[in-house]
């Protein structure tokens, strides 16, 4: 990056710097305040009654011990909390998609483990915990159903009575002449691959603390949200109140990764229990909690052919994809929140023009399942590329090669599902990678391990990411939406820059790489520019922080808010210094006259000029220093590669990641140093769901997953060095040619493992046909190879 000069300190452009994050500081103090922190006068606590059965009838439940017990204030069953609010009723707007009502508590019925169906409000956690206990239930427990298959047969347990066969959503797709492709194949490859459900597991699990002023009406909630305006206009028709009198205020997140983008029945009962006890009511979640009644995600059972001509190239796809959504079709997004993600992805990079699909959404009685980093990109994409490797095998075919003779173009794409791909370096990508890893080298170090008892793959995972989720990414994946996102900017007096916005920082460093975009696009200094965000009370509207949409949507609103208010302010620096304003330049929060370096006004005195100077001000302009703006960008696509060089140990089944290259193409880059913490804390989740995550249930639908000793993801000890490239296509299509970078990782991690893992092992002739593979797996893996083999 070009210096500017000595002088002023800083980079020529601020963006595309590695500028260290200004919220760390609060941090590394000790001073940033999570929810579980605050408190707030004459506060009291919640805990909630939870299902200990996958499916029963509620018979009658007594509460009369509990209310007697000291300190407990209230109680509300499921039909007093329905008393006072509307049940969340999810559904997209598309003719196949059927309608999922969720009561805040349940009322006659529980559908999972750990489903709420009551709250106490008491003076301490520990005594709404005590009552609890003392709260008596009469159940009549139900057959459950836990298979995703089995539920949307005919004759399975049904969970509501109104979605028939247990199904939120049978849907079909057909681009092409599949038919006819596979019919004029030479080879037609096939695989069933079963993405396991996990999770996001924040390190902050879930809270709500709300408080509501009778005198004047107003809701003040705080919740461990990512998307603070979003949620308040999902919780007014269900809870009553205004958007104009309720407060949402999202403090420091400690990890969200698309779990805190949903709307919890939690947080409609929170502030509905504030209102009606007139007190100010808490409520953390504990990690059963989370584990048991949040959010799951990736529980995808998908199915692909493949038709390839005898020179290797494909032709046609076609897939079966069937989620398990738990008992519930979680709200907003719905439980299709996976499988057609997946489904609009199957292609991925690969020029197939012919593509077939079926999307089924079953629901079962265990957790609902959501967004959670890549959603169902991450078990499509792990289905396609693992069976990619298989049919490489089976032809004889370097993998790598035969993925570089079906890599889409360059340029602008249009996949078979109709995703307008807006350019990338989809073949640079994975050539780099390949050349990171030593690949030809690697063969013959290879062999030698081999030689030595050793064993050692390389897996290869070139990856293309929907980002920027906006009304037109939303509609690609299968989502119909029409929104937009805002941000506002304005010059105090001072000359200091206030920008705000509806996204939601949870780690991502909004405080830094927007500030960035600000300082550039208005010629200031990055240390006159404060972002705000996560409070519907400061900031303007916005939908929130999720699919890697806050460098694109809220960049791009900054940049178009930052050219209003920059034009005014050259303007304004001209009529004072009497010349064009063609002729002026603004940098380094000073205006100069062109050619005249000694001629200048700082911005402080154009913002004074323009707060306070009156008749010195331009005729016919506004004195305002300010400007908002809205923007809802079109499609775009990030697009890269991991690979992953293991050693497995046969014996105990044990992967050991020796090496791991991130290529990545994310257009125009704001923040190297923020970017590389993405694609590392990706890398991190993706390896996690190859190697280590499951969340299991047996067949009567309890769980067995209910700590983090039963539900492991790895450690930084488990961690490989990441090396990571980056190659800079800007988007076409985007403001400032961004792209977004939060899912790679997430997308591509288990592909590549599994790739290598089965590279490792190729003298067994193992098959990868379920996510994750631990040790136990792998042994099982080698165990049926050798016995098919015998």
């Amino acid at each position: 990056m070009e210096s500017a000069p000595a002088e002023t300190g800083r980079p020529q452009k601020y963006v595309g710097s590695r500028v260290k994050r200004v919220e760390d500081r609060r941090m590394l103090l000790g001073q940033s305040k999570y929810l579980p922190d605050l408190e707030v006068p004459g506060m009291v606590h919640a805990a909630f009654l939870r299902s200990p059965h996958a499916h029963a009838k509620i018979l009658s439940i007594d509460t009369t011990e509990a209310q007697n017990l000291e300190g407990v204030v209230a109680i509300f069953t499921g039909a007093d909390i329905a008393a006072h609010t509307k049940p969340l009723v999810s559904v997209l707007q598309r003719p196949e998609s059927v309608a999922c009502t969720k009561p805040l508590l349940a009322v006659d019925k529980v559908r999972h483990v750990g489903e709420a169906l009551a709250v106490v409000i008491a003076d301490s956690r520990y005594i709404a915990e005590d009552a609890i206990d003392l709260i008596q239930v009469e159940w009549e427990v139900l057959p459950a159903v836990t298979d995703a298959e089995a539920a949307i047969a005919d004759g399975a347990p049904q969970l509501h009575d109104d979605i028939p066969n247990n199904n939120i959503g049978h849907i079909e797709y057909t681009h092409g002449d599949v038919e006819k492709a596979f019919a004029e194949a030479d080879h037609v490859f096939s695989k069933r691959l079963h993405t396991h459900r996990h999770m996001a597991a924040p390190m902050e699990t879930r809270g709500v603390l709300a408080s509501y002023d009778a005198a004047s009406g107003d809701m003040t909630m705080y919740s461990s949200t990512q998307m603070p305006h979003f949620i308040r206009t999902l919780l007014v028709p269900v809870t009553g109140l205004k958007e104009s009198q309720f407060r949402v205020i999202s403090p420091e997140v400690g990890g969200g990764f698309g779990q805190k983008c949903h709307v919890f029945v939690e947080e409609a009962v929170i502030p509905v229990a504030s209102k009606l006890i007139g007190r100010p009511v808490k409520w953390v979640e504990d990690r059963y909690e989370n584990l048991a009644a949040s959010a799951h995600a990736k529980d995808v059972i998908g199915e692909l052919e493949i038709a390839v001509t005898k020179e290797g190239k494909m032709t046609a796809m076609r897939a079966r994809y069937i989620g398990d959504g738990g008992a519930y079709s979680i709200y907003p997004w719905t439980s299709l929140i996976d499988v057609l993600p997946a489904a609009n992805t199957t292609t991925g990079i690969y020029d197939v023009q012919n593509l077939s699909y079926v999307v089924d959404g079953a629901l079962t009685n265990k957790c609902q399942t959501g967004a959670y980093r890549g959603v169902g990109w991450t078990p499509g994409h792990t289905l396609r590329e693992v069976l990619i490797d298989e049919i490489a095998a089976e032809l004889g075919l370097d993998p790598v090669e035969f993925r570089l003779m079906n890599v889409i173009p360059s340029e602008p794409y249009v996949s078979a599902s109709g995703m307008k791909y807006d350019g990338g370096s989809y073949r640079e990508s994975l050539e780099l990678s390949a050349k990171m890893l030593d690949y030809e080298g690697f063969r013959t170090r290879q062999k030698e391990a081999r030689a030595q008892g050793r064993f050692i793959g390389i897996g290869f995972s070139p990856f293309v990411e929907p980002t920027a989720w906006g009304s037109h990414v939303a509609k690609a994946n299968g989502f119909p939406a029409e929104f937009y996102d805002s941000a506002s900017i304005h010059i105090e007096p001072d000359g200091s820059v206030v920008v705000t916005n509806g996204l939601q920082n949870h780690g991502q460093g909004h405080e830094t790489s927007l500030a960035q975009v600000a300082a550039d696009h208005l010629g200031v200094r990055l240390e006159d520019v404060r972002v705000i965000e996560g409070d519907t009370g400061r900031a303007v509207y916005g939908m929130g922080t999720y699919a890697s949409r806050s460098a694109v949507i809220g960049g791009g609103s900054i940049m178009r808010a930052a050219a209003d208010v920059k034009k005014k302010m050259i303007q304004m620096a001209a009529h004072a210094l009497e010349v064009s304003p063609e002729d002026i330049d603004l940098y380094n929060g000073v205006a100069t006259v062109k050619g005249v370096p000694n001629k200048s006004m700082t911005v402080a005195q154009i913002a004074g000029m323009a707060h306070f100077g009156g008749a010195a001000r331009p005729a016919g302009i506004e004195p305002a220093l300010t400007a908002t703006r809205s923007y809802d960008p079109p499609e775009t696509y990030t697009n890269g590669v991991t690979a992953v060089i293991v050693e497995v140990d046969p014996e105990t089944g044990l992967v050991e990641i020796l090496r791991c290259v991130a290529v990545e193409d994310c257009g125009t880059v704001l923040n190297p140093l923020i970017l590389d913490g993405q694609v590392c804390g990706a890398l991190a989740q993706g390896f996690g769901g190859a190697l280590y995550e499951d969340l299991i249930y047996n067949e009567e639908g309890q769980f067995l997953s209910g700590s983090l000793v039963d539900f492991l993801f790895p450690a930084a000890t488990e961690m490989p060095a990441v090396e990571i490239a980056h190659i800079e296509t800007p988007s076409t299509v985007t403001e400032g040619g961004i792209k977004g970078a939060g899912e790679a990782g997430t997308i591509s991690g288990a592909a590549a493992i599994g790739n290598a893992v089965v590279d490792a092992l190729r003298e067994f002739n193992v098959k990868v046909d379920q996510m994750p593979i631990p040790p136990n797996t792998i042994r099982e893996m080698i165990r049926k190879a050798q016995a098919a083999r015998d």
